[in-house]
Order: C-alpha cells, then sequence, then structure tokens
C-alpha cells in the first residue's frame, strides 16, 4: 500500500471505499460554505477522511459561546480572535497535513460567490440562514454541481443532497423563504450540539459516497431528525425537479445574480448584523484605524480584523471589521442602527 494512503486503511476495507476510490477523495476540491456548527463537523470529517483540497468560506470570528458545538474551535481561538475559517485552517493541518486547507475569510454574496467556487466539484453545506442556502443552490443548479445540503436548529435537523438535473432543488424543496423573523434560528429557540454533529455526519457521508463514486448510494429525499422526541424520518421527494421551480425549470437565479437578497444581514444567535458596503472600496488600513478607535474603547487588531467596544448612544457595541470593509456590529438586531454605528467610526 503507498504510504501515503495507510492512514486511510480501515476506511478502505469497507467496500466500495478501495485504494482507486481513496484515490478519487484525494483528488478532489470541496467548497465548505460555513465554518460554524454544520462547517467545522463536516470540514473534520472530510479532512479526516482524505479530501485532498477543502476551500472553506466564513465571514465570521470565533466567539466563547461557539465552542458548545463548533468542534474544530477552542478558547485559545476565542483569545486571539481568529476568524473561523484561518482557525480552522490551523487545526485541520495538524489533524491532517496531507489536505490542502483554503481558508477564504469572506461573505459569500452574489458577488463573490463565483469567484470563491471556481473549481470546486461540489458545495458544503455549512450555511445558517435560506438567504444564502438559495444563492449556493443558484450556482449549483446554474453549474450542476451537487449540492449537499443540511441544517440544524433547536433539536433538529435535516439534510438532502441536491443532484441538479437528477433531483428537486432546494427551492423545488422548501419553495419561497420564510419572511424575516418567522423562521426559527438559534437565537429564537437555541440548538443542541449533538443535533449538528449527527446530520452533519450524514452530509459527509454522502460527500464520500458521491466522491467514491458509490452514486447508487446517495440518499434520495430529505432526512429530519429530532433527537429530543427520538425521532428521525426519510421524506421522499419527487424523483425529477419541480416543472414550476423558477431555478431548476425556469432557469432564473435571481440569487445568484443579485435580484434578490440584501446587504443588511442579521446573524444567527448573536444580537448582530453584517454590513458590506456596496461596492467594495480599497482595502481598510485596520491598524491605523485601531489607533483613532482606541479613543472610545478596548480594541484588538491582527492581519485579518480590527474588533472595538464602542460606547455610543447609552448602549455598548462590538464593532469587528475586516479589511475589504465588511463589518459585524454587535449589540443591536437593527439594521439601520448597525448602519449608524459604521457611519460614525468607520465612515461610508
Amino acid at each position: 500500500m503507498n504510504d501515503s494512503l495507510d492512514r486511510y486503511h480501515r476506511q478502505m476495507l469497507l467496500p466500495g471505499l478501495d485504494r482507486a476510490a481513496q484515490q478519487r477523495l484525494a483528488g478532489a476540491t470541496v467548497m465548505i460554505m460555513g465554518c460554524g456548527a454544520l462547517g467545522t463537523v463536516a470540514a473534520d470529517g472530510l479532512a479526516r477522511a482524505g479530501v485532498g483540497h477543502l476551500v472553506i468560506v466564513d465571514r465570521d470570528f470565533v466567539e466563547l459561546t461557539n465552542l458548545q458545538r463548533q468542534v474544530l474551535f477552542d478558547e485559545q481561538d476565542v483569545a486571539d480572535a481568529l476568524p473561523k475559517a484561518e482557525a480552522a485552517r490551523r487545526k485541520l493541518a495538524r489533524i491532517n497535513s496531507s489536505v490542502k486547507v483554503t481558508a477564504v475569510v469572506d461573505d459569500l454574496n452574489a458577488a463573490s460567490f463565483a469567484r470563491h467556487a471556481a473549481g470546486a466539484d461540489l458545495l458544503v453545506d455549512g450555511l445558517d440562514n435560506f438567504e444564502a442556502r438559495y444563492l449556493a443552490n443558484d450556482y449549483a443548479v446554474r453549474e450542476g454541481l451537487p449540492y449537499f445540503y443540511a441544517g440544524a436548529v433547536g433539536t433538529e435537523g435535516m439534510a438532502a443532497t441536491i443532484l441538479p438535473g437528477q433531483t428537486p432543488c432546494l427551492r423545488c424543496l422548501f419553495g419561497p423563504p420564510p419572511p424575516p423573523g418567522q423562521g426559527a434560528t438559534c437565537d429564537t429557540v437555541g440548538v443542541l450540539g449533538p443535533a449538528v454533529s449527527i446530520i452533519a455526519a450524514f452530509q459527509v457521508a454522502e460527500v464520500i459516497k458521491w466522491l467514491a463514486g458509490a452514486h447508487e448510494r446517495l440518499r434520495r429525499g430529505l432526512l429530519t431528525l429530532d433527537l429530543w422526541d427520538n425521532r428521525l424520518l426519510q421524506l421522499d421527494a419527487a424523483d425529477a425537479p419541480d416543472s414550476d421551480c423558477p431555478c431548476c425549470s425556469g432557469r432564473r437565479f435571481d440569487y445568484l445574480e443579485g435580484d434578490a437578497g440584501a446587504s443588511a444581514t442579521s446573524l444567527c444567535g448573536r444580537d448582530a448584523v453584517q454590513l458590506r458596503p456596496r461596492p467594495a472600496g480599497a482595502a481598510i488600513d485596520l491598524a491605523a484605524l485601531a489607533g483613532h478607535l482606541g479613543k472610545h474603547g478596548p480594541v484588538k487588531v491582527n492581519d485579518f480584523m480590527l474588533r472595538a467596544e464602542l460606547g455610543d448612544r447609552g448602549k455598548v457595541f462590538e464593532l469587528s471589521l475586516f479589511p475589504d470593509g465588511r463589518a459585524i456590529i454587535k449589540g443591536t438586531d437593527d439594521a439601520s442602527e448597525a448602519r449608524a454605528v459604521y457611519a460614525k467610526y468607520v465612515g461610508s
């Protein structure tokens, strides 16, 4: 056996996962969209399985409340204020140095998605909102890429394998996204760590099947579970895309083309708003800005981001600013208030 494959010996004993299948995994590029609870479990599993190149895209940084369920992070990552994608890259390098991990600290939106997804063989969902998922779904359908969906909130999880042209897409399955404030989030109902881990493990298994060439083993339909109620269901889906689907059948990619979506996004479980200026300007000198913001409160700065506590209008906001001008304003879920804080301390 090739020494480089020795670590996968137990995996290669399985039917359908022989040496040739393992080499297919090693030659694959997988884009992991989001590196929170779902994304860390998926990245960990795929790196240990020997997927050759993981592209991890995440806009956020590591916080103490993440450690309950986000398996690649620890307290030192919190103290260092590391972006999640970079913290994951460092941890995965210690788990499997033969896997290439590209960390992308950015938001996934209509302007950036195709650039970050270039060269990917498939998409793995570690996202936390419908807007981003429908953006990914648009790209998957347009490019004919497999999209491995998963979601978890409360004690529930669900997963589906989307094969464009062969199975219903995400918009076929779920229809229009729920209006803001009407969908359950980890902020409103919480999240159970094991529910995340289990549904992401199903997701990873599906990816391994696909890359190994065991396509006949792929799960068809929507898998749902509730760990608190001890419920596991496989919901059958149609054998083909919905003829009325605007994405699959109509070939309308509203999210990818920027006709749907917003530049201000409330973040799950964070009492925070992400702002992405349009158009993006030149890179911000974070160190220089830190000198100015230090007059208003504690500031941390590194090569990846600036974080400052700002007392304003009788409230305390936490500003996390990235070099491209993207910001997360914590301490409010009101987009207009977040924009006011940004304009005052960063500029517009």
